[in-house]
């Protein structure tokens, strides 16, 4: 083979790969603007003046439903965008049936299939059981938001496959030193109903009371007694 065919075949390769890239790069400025606008810092979201403004949270939307992740992302990367992509189209499902007191309020509003993602129309419930519980991360539950005010605060900013790993971390240690939603101590502790009903996502890789001692301040005693919190469903406002 000539050099030249050889230079044209290596320079086709580069294109290709870079298409690639660029396919699967899905951009969170728009997504983080819109978070920054209308959450503010104890993840309450205003959503009357979205009623008004939905035009950051609608470019957001698309973005997510012409981007899919394939096999070719990393698990940083998957994990970012199906976080960011379950809270912008939970706001989409509130702003659509609002106002409304409680998620609750509205009929199956986890098994709406509402979401369209490529070409497939998916449901909350999918997201989450389906995609993000299966990829082994039990902190994702401290990121993900059912617009509840017993839920972990919804970040003001976008989850970054750059620092995903932080976010997670931090979003988990504030979860659990909120008094409202988990009260511990040494010898006992009174937590959210989100370690009871997802119980086997952490521990899988020991006890409950290991997982809770990597993020708290506080270390738990392994005989300390367990309660849990009621769950506050009021919309998270």
């Amino acid at each position: 083979m000539k050099t030249k065919q050889i230079l044209s075949m290596l320079l086709f390769m580069v294109f290709v790969f870079f298409q690639k890239v660029e396919a699967q790069i899905i951009n969170y400025n728009t997504w983080s603007t819109f978070l920054e606008k209308h959450v503010n810092s104890f993840g309450e979201v205003n959503y009357q003046a979205i009623q008004t403004d939905q035009d950051l949270l609608e470019a957001s939307l698309k973005s997510f439903s012409k981007t899919k992740p394939d096999s070719s992302w990393s698990k940083d990367e998957t994990l970012a965008y199906w976080i960011n992509a379950y809270n912008a189209f939970t706001i989409k499902l509130i702003i659509d049936n609002y106002p409304i007191k409680s998620i609750k309020d509205i009929k199956n509003p986890w098994d709406q299939r509402f979401i369209p993602i490529g070409k497939q129309s998916m449901s909350l419930n999918e997201i989450e059981h389906e995609i993000l519980r299966k990829m082994n991360e039990p902190r994702i539950h401290f990121a993900i938001v059912c617009a509840s005010k017993s839920c972990p605060k919804l970040l003001n900013e976008a989850y970054l496959p750059s620092k995903l790993d932080l976010q997670l971390t931090v979003a988990t240690e504030d979860f659990l030193s909120d008094e409202s939603k988990n009260n511990i101590s040494k010898d006992q502790i009174t937590i959210s109903k989100i370690f009871k009903w997802f119980s086997e996502d952490f521990t899988q890789n020991g006890s409950l009371i290991e997982f809770l001692n990597k993020y708290t301040s506080v270390q738990i005693s392994k005989k300390a007694k367990k309660k849990f919190m009621n769950y506050n469903w009021e919309l998270n406002e």
